[in-house]
């Protein structure tokens, strides 16, 4: 990391697994299901094959450790899958 880069995250992650289920209308509803990679207190990072989760869009989730409502935060596309980190509200 140079020194103009920083770490931005302001919670610490911890590794996770096991699947997620993401809800949300586009205008029909739509269910994009995927694994977990990592959570923090205030968000998580999931594995999937869609590229329908737009940052900024508003979802419901569903994962083993917690249900409720977050915002789409970021994409990566990776070669054979994408990731994607959501803010919890």
């Amino acid at each position: 990391m140079s020194p103009r880069q920083h770490e931005a995250r302001r919670e610490p992650r911890q590794a996770a697994e096991g699947s997620v289920l993401v809800e949300f209308r586009n205008p029909q509803k739509r269910e994009v299901e995927g694994e977990l990679v990592d959570l923090s207190a205030g968000g998580f990072r999931m594995a999937h094959s869609s590229i329908e989760l737009i940052p900024g869009m508003v979802v419901k989730f569903s994962h083993s450790s917690a249900k409720g409502s977050a915002r789409v935060v970021w994409n990566r596309i990776l070669e054979n899958r994408v990731e994607t980190g959501f803010l919890i509200f």
